[in-house]
C-alpha cells in the first residue's frame, strides 16, 4: 500500500479496497472497459475494479480471442474441404488412356503417320523414283513398262497421296483428341489450383489481419498480468521484511 492510496470501492462486490489493487475502468482498454460496462452498465471511467475480478475479465478476454481464431480457422478449412471435393474429377494419364483404346486401324494410322514423316521414307521414296525413270528410260534389262512421261508412274503417285493423306489425317484426329484431353486435365487442375490459392490467401488474410493481433493482444495481457503478480509478490516482501522487523525488536525488548 503506498502513501497516496486512498480506499475505493470495487464495482463488481462493493467490496472496500486501497486505489493500489486494482484499476480504474478510464486506465483499461477499450475492449475491456466495455466488456465490464456490459456487465455493470452503471460503471463510469471512475469506476474501479479490484486485481482479482480483473484477472476473470482478462482470462474471459484471452479465452474469446483464441476461440475466435480457431472458429475462423475451422471455417477456412471447412471452404478448402467443400473446394476439394465438388471437384471430383479424376485426373487421368492420357497417354495410358489412348493407348488401352487403340484399335488395329489407329495403330496401324499412327505407323503410317510416323513413317511417312520421317526422312527414311523420303530417301526411299526418291531412290524408288529414280530407280523407275531410269529402268524406264534407259529401257535396261530390256524393260520398258512405262515410257516417258511415266503415266502409270503419276497415276501411282496421285493414288498413293490420296491413299496416304486419310490415314495421316487419322492419324491427327488422335493427335487432336490427346489435345482435347491434355486441355481437360489441365483445365481441372488449374480450377483447382486457383480453389486451393484463394483459401490460402484467406488463410493469410486471416493470419495477418486478426491472428496476428490477437496474437500480440493475448501477450499484452499475459506481461499485465506477470506485471501484477510481480508486485503483488514485491508488495509481500515488503511486509515480511517488515513483520521480521517487527518480531525483532520484540525479542530485544
Amino acid at each position: 500500500m503506498t502513501e497516496k492510496a486512498k480506499l475505493v470501492h470495487c464495482i463488481v462486490d462493493d467490496a472496500q479496497l486501497y486505489s493500489d489493487e486494482g484499476f480504474y475502468l478510464g486506465d483499461l482498454t477499450q475492449t475491456m472497459s466495455n466488456a465490464i460496462k456490459a456487465d455493470y452498465p452503471g460503471a463510469k471511467v471512475t469506476s474501479f475494479i479490484c486485481a482479482h475480478h480483473l484477472l476473470k475479465y482478462r482470462m474471459s478476454r484471452v479465452d474469446s480471442l483464441i476461440n475466435s481464431d480457431l472458429k475462423q480457422s475451422q471455417k477456412i478449412n471447412r471452404k478448402l474441404t467443400r473446394a476439394l471435393q465438388s471437384d471430383n474429377y479424376e485426373i487421368r494419364d492420357v497417354n495410358e488412356s489412348l493407348q488401352q483404346s487403340l484399335t488395329f486401324g489407329q495403330k496401324v494410322s499412327d505407323a503410317v503417320a510416323r513413317f511417312g514423316g520421317s526422312w527414311t521414307f523420303i530417301f526411299i521414296f526418291i531412290v524408288i523414283l529414280i530407280i523407275w525413270m531410269v529402268i524406264n528410260g534407259l529401257a535396261l534389262f530390256g524393260v520398258h513398262f512405262d515410257p516417258y512421261p511415266y503415266i502409270l508412274l503419276n497415276l501411282f503417285l496421285s493414288c498413293f497421296s490420296a491413299i496416304q493423306a486419310p490415314i495421316i489425317m487419322m492419324s491427327q484426329n488422335r493427335a487432336a483428341e490427346r489435345d482435347r484431353l491434355d486441355s481437360e486435365n489441365d483445365f481441372h487442375v488449374n480450377l483447382k489450383s486457383e480453389h486451393e490459392l484463394r483459401i490460402l490467401h484467406a488463410k493469410l488474410d486471416h493470419l495477418t489481419q486478426n491472428q496476428l493481433p490477437h496474437d500480440l493482444e493475448v501477450e499484452k495481457l499475459q506481461l499485465q498480468i506477470l506485471g501484477e503478480v510481480r508486485s503483488e509478490l514485491a508488495k509481500l516482501r515488503e511486509e515480511n521484511t517488515k513483520l521480521k522487523e517487527k518480531l525483532k525488536q520484540q525479542e530485544n525488548q
